[in-house]
């Protein structure tokens, strides 16, 4: 069976960045019928934060990422000591004593040196009695997994056949002076266990999983396979690292950005497929392709939301609103007809409250200084609500005849002083929702 997994950190709310890895990994279960794990990597016991975890479990669910399996990391710390034990006694685990600053100094040396600054494993030469010396130094010691010095290859989802010299990549910390567990470590522990046959992360993660092949080698378990997507951008190209905090999927949805307009930009961009709104995750998964995704940076402009929202929402069936404008006080008896008027001049569904307004109360007039008296008289000949299908064709015709105005010059100062705007719906259809005769409190 594919097990895929989406293992976001508790420490903040999921941006687009984080969608990008969630979605891949869940549609690649989904379209094989396999399994997807939802994995909270919390072992960073001060910044994880159960309000984050909530946020994330309601931003899967809103854009309906079910999860097969939750997990969660500081309830495997007993598993993780165990296997550190077993890497202790098969000698591929060192400990270590150097300070942050030591270790600083060590990669500028190396650098002036024209040298890669790669730690320099002076730890492997300590003995029993060297350690604890340091450690009556009041040193504390953290734990670094022994490369196996060679080549490291795979042949990845995205980015096609990698090789890296492990002789070029530092021994990776697995465990902090402090006791934590590191993303590393726990990772390949819990992909092993829990059976992951395919990774997808970003780009910046190729270091990782060479590193995390040989330590899964190292504690028995088979490699999953790797794929890692570009990285965003900013639409100018610009890095979107600093912008991220206001590319939260919770703020984007109060914005009214439609899930479907979401995911379907999300499941194609970067790729060599065009982005299409899609009506549902199965046609979603139906046409996603690893292979179609490119290395190159990939530019992400919110704005491109927008058009996908509106095409969303102008396609939903009366049906899926109705509750909706129910809520907002539309009478039962027209909402059909609101809503077929309404939809075609909205981009969400939010801004479906203001076109309610203005057929329950009516708009502020909109007019010009040379229109003033013709519209006073417009208003004289226009009867009080209800109005049907009828009332503007009546009514413009009634106004041509007393005035003589035609064309342009008839119905654009009506419409501007009926809505207050200089476009909108068909006023014909418009008018039988009016509440109350325009220009009248």
């Amino acid at each position: 069976m594919t097990v895929t997994r989406f293992a976001p950190s508790p420490t903040g709310y999921l941006h687009i960045g984080n969608l990008r890895t969630a979605l891949f990994n869940y549609l690649i279960a989904r379209k094989t019928g396999g399994k997807f794990i939802l994995r909270l990597d919390d072992t960073d016991r001060e910044r994880s934060k159960q309000e984050y975890i909530d946020g994330i479990k309601t931003d899967l669910e809103w854009l309906g990422l079910e999860w097969d399996q939750v997990e969660r990391q500081s309830e495997r710390l007993d598993r993780y000591a165990e296997v550190a034990d077993q890497l202790r006694a098969a000698g591929k685990f060192y400990e270590c004593f150097e300070t942050p600053t030591e270790l600083d100094l060590k990669r500028k040396k190396q650098l002036n040196m024209g040298k890669p600054p790669v730690y320099d494993r002076a730890s492997l030469a300590l003995d029993e009695a060297g350690r604890e010396k340091l450690r009556a130094e009041g040193r504390e010691g953290y734990w670094r997994f022994q490369l196996d010095l060679e080549r490291i290859e795979w042949t990845d989802g995205i980015l096609g056949d990698i090789s890296i010299d492990a002789a070029s990549v530092s021994d990776p910390v697995l465990i902090r002076a402090d006791g934590q567990v590191l993303y590393t470590f726990a990772s390949s522990v819990d992909d092993t266990d829990m059976g992951v046959t395919h990774i997808v992360r970003g780009g910046d993660h190729v270091t990782n999983t060479a590193t995390q092949i040989q330590i899964i080698k190292a504690i028995g378990g088979t490699p999953p396979d790797f794929a890692h997507h570009s990285l965003l951008t900013g639409p100018q190209g610009e890095a979107l690292s600093k912008r991220l905090g206001t590319l939260s999927l919770r703020d984007l949805r109060a914005q009214g950005v439609e899930r479907m307009a979401l995911l379907s930009l999300m499941a194609r961009l970067g790729s060599s497929q065009p982005v299409e709104l899609r009506a549902n995750l199965d046609e979603i998964a139906e046409g996603f392709d690893l292979s179609q995704f490119g290395a190159a940076p990939t530019k992400f402009d919110a704005e491109d939301l927008w058009p996908l929202t509106r095409q969303h929402v102008q396609a939903l069936p009366y049906e899926t609103v109705a509750d909706h404008l129910t809520a907002r006080g539309v009478p039962a008896d027209i909402a059909p007809a609101f809503w077929d008027v309404a939809k075609a001049n909205v981009t969400t569904l939010a801004d479906v409250d203001a076109w309610w307004v203005l057929c329950r109360d009516g708009a502020q007039p909109l007019v010009a200084e040379e229109d003033t008296d013709f519209i006073a008289e417009a208003f004289t000949l226009l009867p009080p609500p209800p109005y049907g299908p009828t009332s503007w064709s009546d009514w413009t015709g009634a106004v041509k005849a007393a005035t003589g105005r035609k064309g342009k010059g008839l119905f654009m100062p009506l419409r501007r002083a009926v809505t207050g705007m200089d476009h909108g719906p068909d006023m014909a259809s418009l008018m039988p929702l009016l509440q109350k005769a325009p220009g009248r409190s």
